[in-house]
């Protein structure tokens, strides 16, 4: 059960999403992409997942312009690895790029689900 203080924190970030994250909650929701379920700004061992699919085994997290600066990076890289080695696949994306390329980003998580789509 994670803690109460990473939960509020996870409260916080979904009352303050930014752009980016609304528009790809906007096609997450409610099973909307490849029948999955998404849950968004939830809470997984120390950290707080942007977008995850518990069935899917799937992290998506959106990055703004800080997660460019060396030490933002080197603390994405010992997340990403601790994320994956829970079983997760970690797939990260620029917000400029949600915003400006959506259909794109939706590709690629398509292609990142394929196999693991269920049949109609």
């Amino acid at each position: 059960m994670p803690n109460k203080r990473l939960v509020e924190a996870a409260r916080v970030l979904r009352t303050n999403s930014t752009d980016a994250e609304r528009a790809l909650w906007r096609e997450l929701r409610a099973h909307r992409f490849a029948a999955f379920k998404f849950r968004r700004q939830a809470p997984i061992g120390q950290f707080v997942a942007d977008f995850v699919s518990f069935s899917a085994k799937l992290i998506i997290e959106l990055d703004g312009g800080h997660h460019g600066q060396p030490e933002q990076a080197a603390h994405d890289a010992e997340r990403t690895a601790w994320l994956e080695s829970q079983g997760f696949r970690v797939l990260r994306f620029w917000n400029n790029e949600v915003l400006t390329n959506l259909e794109g980003v939706l590709e690629v998580l398509q292609r990142a689900v394929e196999p693991e789509t269920p049949s109609p």
